[in-house]
């Protein structure tokens, strides 16, 4: 069925809205998606995506023709794909200018924001999962969260932007651009390329974007197939281990922490300004998840009640 021009513009926001959290250290684009319920259909098209480009290029060797990977491409959802592309190209750019410069001067607020942001979208990968949760989910989520703690802890570093290390750093950024929890952008700053990086993209500079790009693409085309896998056949494991990702990583946005990412008390200053920011993050999710639980609820009843359609005929009543 055809979507429509609102569900169109819907998904370009989202988009945009996953292209403002990529900018942001701490904050997964991944989560972003998950929040507003496009993630799976993403991850299943550049998983279709992927595909196509290695049958495409095995088959034409083989002198097989285009025939397969024009199958597996037309699997690909390109209407949401699309849609989410036009809303996050730009809004990267945009706020790689705005958003990123706002965290860096003012990170004890913003970081209070994102926090109740990432701490109330735990309830989508945790209610998502279409099973109930047993010890050993809880267990396995903890030692998930443990690791993420503890990867998010580890102090950032300055490395010279060789074209190689720009290249490997993207090709694991992306990884966690789709993976919910552990964000592209901290992983950036971990190794020293974060800064580097927003400069490339302020200033247009092709050689440093095109050398990040290739990096990408590499790190997406082998990463994203195995997930795509295992939320096929482990879908309810993948949400449980992406629940503790999530959990752990708000190490990485706790407002209080010094420059070595050690975790400090909070701050009688301007603790009550936290507060109410990170319950305007929490709130901003639970509206997000309102408003896509309705959207479904409506789609599904639409579709429960939706007239038949029956053949008119012309058929006259003889008196």
């Amino acid at each position: 069925m055809a979507k429509s021009l609102g569900t169109h513009l819907l998904n370009g926001v989202r988009g945009t809205l996953i292209g403002t959290a990529e900018t942001v250290p701490g904050i997964s684009g991944g989560t972003v998606a998950l929040i507003t319920g496009v993630y799976e259909s993403l991850i299943n098209s550049a998983g279709h995506v992927v595909t196509a480009v290695r049958l495409l290029v095995t088959d034409l060797l083989r002198g097989k023709g285009l025939a397969r990977a024009r199958a597996e491409l037309t699997r690909a959802d390109w209407g949401t794909v699309l849609a989410v592309l036009v809303g996050m190209v730009p809004a990267v750019l945009v706020a790689a200018r705005v958003i990123a410069p706002l965290v860096e001067h003012n990170p004890t607020e913003s970081h209070a924001l994102f926090f109740g942001l990432v701490l109330a979208s735990l309830w989508v990968p945790y209610s998502s999962s279409g099973r109930r949760w047993r010890v050993g989910d809880y267990l396995l989520a903890l030692l998930m969260a443990a690791a993420a703690f503890l990867f998010t802890g580890v102090p950032s570093t300055t490395v010279d932007p060789h074209p190689l290390i720009v290249m490997a750093a993207a090709a694991v950024a992306v990884c966690a651009l789709v993976l919910p929890g552990i964000s592209g952008s901290f992983i950036l700053l971990t190794v020293g390329l974060y800064l580097p990086t927003m400069e490339a993209l302020n200033n247009c500079d092709l050689g440093y974007i095109a050398t990040f790009a290739l990096g990408a693409t590499i790190g997406l085309s082998l990463f994203v197939k195995l997930l795509q896998f295992l939320l096929d056949r482990f879908h309810h494991l993948t949400l449980v281990v992406m629940t503790g990702l999530m959990a752990g990583s708000l190490r990485a946005l706790w407002p209080w922490q010094d420059d070595d990412r050690t975790l400090l008390a909070p701050s009688q200053d301007n603790l009550v300004l936290c507060i109410v920011l990170a319950l305007i993050g929490a709130a901003a999710v639970i509206t997000v998840i309102v408003i896509e639980h309705r959207i479904k609820a409506r789609a599904a009843h639409d579709a429960s009640v939706a007239p038949e359609v029956r053949p008119q005929t012309n058929d006259t009543v003889v008196q």
